[in-house]
């Protein structure tokens, strides 16, 4: 069963445009060496119809004849079926006003399909790795963790409803100097619980979840640790904070509605596979030695200088254990390697694209997806500080001040290429203004249409849906399995977000123009339907967002 009507619909009409621009070359009314590439799209004005396409103009050079001209050839020699209008715009746009079936049709697929409406096969299967939060265990996730982790656990969503095989991955970036701060910090808060006097660095971390650490440390050992030499009692203090920190990351990504199919430690990769990566590219030709350390000819490969693997003390560098992780991704057979890095990120994108291609994969395999930082408004002034975390703010105070759901939409509706200002006054403001709110509330509206229905849905009388809101809503439905493509191919969820918001405003309109219950039971069976299969693609699309779709508000 074909589960896309939108996109037959499209090929149909490609298929007759060629089919009239060979009839015309076979009767010598044109004359062109072959089809042009053919390509129909949806027209932003109404007036302009349902389909457009510029073919008469993407042929007029090879042609040599004015576009207009061959825009009437076209339509003179068109036999599409489905077509109620045909029309020619402008310099040579062919417009397509269609018939209305294959919108009634579109709506009893969704009804059969239900919750597998929208879903494609674009992917084919392809293993599709996405790599997001990747954050250090060495504090909470904070605000900018939480707009990377939505993106991230959204784009896997609909990657997999377009037919990809998606795999989600949480780099732990468990090994280097970071974690010997963190287990100087929680030694310090540990004697400190002991009644010790201490003198806090300034590079040690301060926030007040340090000392929550050391009083479960304390909970744990009691006083036992400060019997230790010093080298044991930071042994001890580093494994207990970093698992301590691991299993609330884990805790917090949980309660946000994302979950990881693996979890990868960085200390796995040292120092034997860190080894062996930099021997594979050695053997390759890439590595080679100045002033006791080793460097990676990236330059090679388009950055804009080399880079040292191996410095000239023996230890790796972050590159080194980069270098080895991607190769083990690339050894686990991953057609594509997504990696959704904050927007400080940005300049280490070339050298790793010179990793991957060192190793002999195409520069595309592996792709960046940067996410530019968010914004905390209340009352329109920028926040600045969390008492809690002593310089962030984190991801679990704004999920329970908003709701995850808030949190959740606000964090993806816009690209993630531009800079996001969350308005938290906003996100809990229950009206139409704030954006998550209207999509489910329309939702929520449509169960309460349903459940106070004197009559059941409907199928049979389609045809009398033709008012322009009730049109205007089934195009709108019809439409996304094209956003889900949409979104999938561009790696960019804010898509989808959009879409939920047009879609409650073609419900809302439609709610507004036509009354559901009505003197004509066929009228209002049929209406109830259409109410039924946006109700459906409201909950879809809610739930690739991972945001809940009530039946009351």
């Amino acid at each position: 069963m074909y589960k896309n009507l939108q996109a037959l619909v499209e090929a149909k009409l490609i298929s007759a445009l060629a089919e009239s621009l060979k009839k015309a070359i076979y009767e010598g009314e044109l004359e062109l060496e072959g089809v042009p590439e053919i390509s129909v799209e949806q027209p932003r004005e109404k007036e302009h119809g349902d389909y457009a396409t510029n073919l008469a103009m993407a042929a007029a050079s090879q042609a040599g004849m004015n576009p207009r001209k061959i825009a009437e050839i076209i339509v003179d020699n068109f036999e599409g079926e489905g077509v109620e209008e045909i029309s020619i715009a402008g310099p040579g746009f062919i417009n397509f006003k269609l018939k209305k079936n294959w919108l009634y049709e579109n709506l009893k697929l969704i009804n059969k399909l239900k919750d597998d409406y929208g879903k494609i096969d674009t992917g084919q299967g392809k293993r599709v790795q996405i790599e997001f939060v990747s954050a250090n265990p060495t504090g909470p996730l904070h605000v900018g963790h939480s707009r990377g982790a939505v993106v991230g656990d959204v784009c896997a969503s609909i990657m997999e409803a377009a037919g990809y095989d998606v795999e989600r991955e949480y780099y732990i970036n468990d090994a280097g100097n970071q974690m010997d701060i963190l287990a100087e910090s929680t030694l310090l808060r540990y004697r400190e619980i002991c009644g010790k006097e201490i003198k806090l660095p300034e590079d040690v971390y301060a926030g007040d979840y340090v000392i929550e650490i050391a009083e479960d440390l304390y909970q744990e050992y009691g006083r036992d640790i400060l019997e230790e030499e010093e080298q044991k009692q930071l042994d001890i203090c580093r494994e207990f904070a970093y698992q301590d920190m691991l299993q609330k990351i884990k805790e917090d990504l949980n309660k946000f509605g994302i979950e990881f199919d693996n979890w990868f430690s960085e200390r796995t990769l040292h120092p034997a596979k860190i080894n062996e990566a930099v021997d594979v590219l050695r053997d390759k030709g890439y590595i080679y030695e100045e002033e006791a350390a080793l460097w990676f000819k990236s330059s090679e490969f388009g950055d804009d200088k080399d880079r040292v693997v191996i410095k000239s003390d023996g230890s790796p560098t972050y590159l080194a254990a980069d270098i080895a992780y991607h190769l083990d991704k690339l050894e686990r057979g991953f057609d594509k390697l997504i990696n959704v890095w904050g927007a400080d990120h940005h300049g280490y994108i070339p050298r790793m694209k010179a990793v991957i291609e060192a190793f002999g994969y195409g520069r595309d395999t592996l792709e960046i997806i940067v996410v530019q930082m968010v914004n905390l408004l209340r009352n329109g002034e920028k926040m600045q500080m969390s008492k809690r975390a002593g310089s962030f703010v984190t991801m679990n105070e704004v999920n329970e001040e908003v709701g995850t759901d808030a949190a959740r939409y606000y964090y993806i509706m816009r690209s993630t290429d531009s800079h996001l200002d969350f308005d938290l006054e906003l996100a809990k403001e229950e009206s139409s203004n704030n954006p998550v709110y209207y999509v489910q509330y329309a939702h929520a509206r449509i169960h309460s249409i349903i459940d106070n229905a004197e009559i059941e849905p409907d199928s049979e009388n389609l045809k009398l849906l033709s008012d322009p809101a009730e049109v205007d809503l089934m195009k709108m439905l019809a439409s996304f399995p094209e956003e889900i493509k949409l979104s999938a191919e561009s790696r960019q969820p804010h898509h989808l977000t959009a879409y939920a918001y047009d879609l409650a405003t073609a419900f809302h309109a439609f709610y507004n123009n036509c009354r559901v219950n009505t003197d004509n039971n066929e009228l209002s069976g049929a209406r109830l339907y259409l109410v039924d299969a946006a109700r459906q693609v409201l909950k879809n699309v809610l739930t690739l967002l991972g945001i809940s779709a009530p039946a009351e508000m």
